[in-house]
């Protein structure tokens, strides 16, 4: 390495012991394309003396035959190994480096600005603290720009920097950078964020990357390794309530059964009263077994093995809580989805939910809005196009233990899976649970017992659930659809009416018919289910009639 420690060579125990002590900070570049992430990334890599002699070489090399700088040294090269990304100068895949500073150690995700591969982006947010959202100066906020912002409140991150770069190609203007600055303070102002620290930059030139820059007298603030070193972004993972999914459960012989997992959040130790989150069975911990030995303690982060004291039924994908904080446990969880795949989302259809340790089936039943990025309004859709956000209900065919994404992301977070692809279509973060209750009724509008019932649809927008359940209903019944109903249907949105079996199908069929209403037919396990929606909407690729009706 160009930069070795003195204290290597004088006590490597003691360097080794000053590493392990030093705090941990993920953070990611993220913004719109040619805004010079991996350009910034690899001059603090540069200037920080984190550089291999070997890498060093190659570089040089590298920035020669390949290099966008005219044979001077390319700093993005240091990030972007693709033979495609070299090609074309871009980012495409997300790129991992660590460094060190004396004060801490950082982890650095470099993810891609161009639209197509935001779902890149999403991943490398997933775990970082701190994001640095980079501005062309030239050419101010992008949707891009938008885009990553909002994506960045939603996976949690609370402190953004906002780094404008190439201020040398305005001449250091230190009006433009203020403008800049307070266009993107009014568009984030929803957001959330804990702080935003504005620095104008030269990724290229190294201005105020690692020490203050004489360019930019004007600029008072920290340069950006300063800010990085500094930053507050302490865990309270170990303040929450304890999580720990169930990845495997550990039965070598007939006198060990142990439960493994990543405990997510809180803390355990022997003697502590444990639930299942899905049966309520409650237990006491006996044992917290690693391979290096039996623990005291576990904390957040610590893969571990739990034995209990009472023999109870413990699955793979269950999750272990304290009794006295128990997680979301329900089949209708209200989520944040970010779609990640060319073909839209299909409400109805049938996706595998991959959860922290779990896979179960389920369906998008609603599409409530999706997000302008531009100006962060919600818009009526009913359905998400590639890298749209939107909030969604989700229906599962059994009940799943869930935490609020702000509460905890490791229990909060899902994926969807196409079953038939394995493609992963769409990241998921859950807002909430709706209560049972408030689920769709149907109200009564005959009395006689001898009747068929004559039973109304009225409840759906006014509980924002368009899943409406005729499982139960044992006898006829006549389906009727109130005005305010029909009038959702034809802004776009569809309701999910669960049938028990086919003997139920001719009421809807007749509700369908006389309200000039389509619809889709699907069997599941255990019945069937028809999805209602108003004929002549725009439908979607590859699924369903062509808009004139079934």
């Amino acid at each position: 390495m160009a930069h070795q420690s003195e204290l290597i060579e004088k006590d490597i125990l003691a360097y080794l012991k000053s590493q392990e002590e030093k705090s941990l900070l993920r953070f990611i570049t993220c913004g719109s394309v040619d805004d010079g992430k991996s350009t910034l990334i690899g001059r603090l890599l540069w200037d920080s003396k984190m550089v291999f002699e070997d890498q060093l070489a190659a570089l040089e090399a590298d920035s020669k035959k390949v290099g966008t700088q005219g044979g001077a040294i390319d700093y993005a090269l240091l990030l972007d190994g693709l033979q495609a990304e070299r090609e074309q100068g871009i980012t495409i895949d997300v790129a991992y480096r660590f460094f060190s500073t004396d004060r801490r150690k950082f982890i650095v995700a470099d993810t891609p600005g161009h639209e197509q591969y935001t779902r890149n982006m999403v991943t490398g947010a997933s775990t970082a603290k701190v994001a640095v959202i980079l501005v062309d100066a030239r050419k101010g906020l992008l949707t891009q720009t938008r885009r990553h912002s909002f994506l960045v409140s939603l996976v949690g991150i609370k402190h953004i920097v906002l780094a404008i770069n190439k201020m040398d190609l305005i001449g250091y203007d230190e009006e433009k950078f203020r403008a800049i600055e307070a266009d993107y303070r009014e568009f984030a102002a929803p957001l959330g964020f804990t702080s935003i620290t504005a620095l104008p930059i030269s990724a290229l030139n190294g201005d105020n990357i690692i020490e203050k820059s004489s360019e930019t007298p004007w600029y008072q603030g920290p340069p950006l390794l300063h800010f990085l070193e500094t930053v507050q972004v302490e865990d309270d993972r170990d303040e929450q309530p304890f999580r720990l999914p169930v990845q495997w459960v550990n039965r070598p012989n007939l006198d060990f059964r142990g439960f493994c997992g990543t405990v997510a959040s809180g803390t355990v130790r022997p003697g502590d009263e444990i639930r299942v989150a899905s049966s309520g069975q409650t237990s006491k911990v006996a044992r917290i077994v690693t391979f290096n030995g039996d623990l005291e303690e576990a904390v957040a982060g610590q893969a571990v093995t739990l034995t209990l004291e009472d023999e109870i039924d413990i699955s793979r994908g269950d999750m272990l809580t304290r009794p006295e904080a128990p997680p979301l446990y329900t089949r209708h969880p209200e989520a944040h989805l970010v779609w990640m795949h060319d073909e839209p989302l299909q409400p109805g259809q049938l996706y595998l939910v991959k959860t922290a340790t779990g896979v179960t089936p389920g369906r998008v039943t609603a599409v409530q809005y999706a997000v302008d990025v531009n100006t962060l309004e919600q818009k009526q859709v009913s359905t998400l196009g590639l890298n749209e956000i939107g909030l969604a209900r989700i229906e599962l065919d059994r009940p799943v233990s869930f935490d609020p994404y702000g509460a905890n992301r490791d229990t909060g977070s899902f994926i969807l899976i196409d079953r038939f692809t394995n493609a992963t279509v769409a990241a998921g973060m859950v807002l909430n649970a709706p209560d049972e209750s408030q689920r769709a009724h149907l109200s009564e509008r005959e009395s006689n017992p001898w009747a068929p019932r004559h039973i109304t649809l009225d409840a759906v927008a006014a509980t924002n659930l368009n899943v409406v359940d005729l499982t139960g209903e044992k006898g006829l019944f006549i389906l009727d659809l109130a005005q305010s109903i029909h009038d959702y249907l034809g802004k776009g949105n569809r309701i999910l009416i669960r049938l028990r079996d086919l003997s139920q199908l001719e009421p809807v069929a007749q509700l369908a018919y006389e309200h000039e209403l389509a619809f889709e037919f699907d069997r599941s396990g255990d019945g069937a289910s028809i999805l209602l929606f108003k004929r002549g909407s725009t439908p979607l690729k590859g699924y369903g009639d062509d808009g004139t009706g079934i």
